[in-house]
C-alpha cells in the first residue's frame, strides 16, 4: 500500500504558475508509476500526466502538452507538477494517483492508490 498526500494548491492569476508536490509513504515509492488527474466542478476527473518508474517517460494530456511538466524524485519519494501559463480552464481539484501496471498509465482504474486532492484557482 501507499499513501499519497498532495500540496501546493492555491490561488493564481492566469498566465501564472504553481508546483503541485505530493509525497508518498508507505511502499516502495519507486515501484510505482505516477500520474496526476483533476477535476473540475460539474465536470469528469481527466488525465493530466503521468510519469514512469524511473521517470524517464512522461506522458500528458492535450489539455496541458507544453505547460505542464510532471517529475519525480525517488529519494524524496515525490513526485511534482511543475504548471506554467495557467488558465482559468485549469481550475479544479488536482489529484496524484500511483499505479502497479507496468506499462505507462493513463486511465483512473489503472491507478488504484489516490491522493485527496488540492484545490487550483485560476483567476482571469
Amino acid at each position: 500500500q501507499v499513501q499519497l498526500v498532495e500540496s501546493g494548491g492555491g490561488s493564481v492569476q492566469a498566465g501564472g504558475s504553481l508546483r503541485l508536490s505530493c509525497a508518498a509513504s508507505g511502499s516502495t515509492f519507486s515501484s510505482y508509476i505516477m500520474g496526476w488527474f483533476r477535476q473540475a466542478p460539474g465536470k469528469e476527473r481527466e488525465f493530466v500526466a503521468t510519469i514512469g518508474r524511473s521517470g524517464s517517460n512522461t506522458y500528458y494530456g492535450d489539455p496541458v502538452k507544453g505547460r505542464f511538466t510532471i517529475s519525480r524524485d525517488n529519494t524524496k519519494n515525490t513526485v511534482y507538477l511543475q504548471m506554467n501559463s495557467l488558465k482559468p480552464e485549469d481550475m479544479a481539484v488536482y489529484y496524484c494517483a500511483a499505479s502497479s501496471r507496468l506499462i505507462i498509465a493513463m486511465r483512473e482504474s489503472d491507478y488504484r492508490y489516490w491522493g485527496q486532492g488540492t484545490q487550483v484557482t485560476v483567476s482571469s
